[in-house]
């Protein structure tokens, strides 16, 4: 597997983990009242992502290809299909069980990306060891 790949996991892996921080915050934030774990997480946030447009060598390896494609899976696994699911769950427990308010809504959609980011690292390690395991077979012969 190309170095570019393993670049790409990493990258992806650690945007999911920022992104995650920033919406355990929002939930944090909800919860105690106050606004100071949302700045801090949002402060780190913006300072991940300025230091990626400023050093030249993280701006050219964030622009390649393998790594816009793995950011996108790991988008599909922490934003959209949590989304949806926390949307029709919030709708299903509200009719069915009890209300639900908006700090209990974003804990379910929390809990779910974290679940979703849980099976998107899950996926590159099996892929990894999958890689791993073909060179080696292929070294072998």
């Amino acid at each position: 597997m190309p170095k570019v790949r393993h670049y790409a996991d990493i990258v992806a892996i650690l945007a999911g983990l920022m992104w995650l921080v920033l919406f355990w915050s929002v939930s944090i934030s909800a919860h105690l009242g106050s606004v100071e774990p949302s700045l801090a997480a949002l402060l780190m946030l913006g300072s991940l992502i300025l230091i990626s447009f400023v050093h030249r060598p993280i701006r050219v390896l964030l622009g390649r290809y393998h790594v816009r494609k793995r950011r996108t899976e790991m988008w599909m696994h922490i934003l959209a299909l949590p989304l949806t699911l926390a949307f029709l769950l919030a709708i299903v427990i509200d009719h069915l069980i009890t209300p639900m308010n908006g700090e209990q809504k974003m804990l379910l959609f929390n809990a779910l990306a974290t679940a979703g980011w849980l099976v998107f690292v899950v996926t590159l390690l099996v892929k990894l060891l999958y890689h791993l395991v073909q060179q080696k077979r292929r070294a072998k012969r």
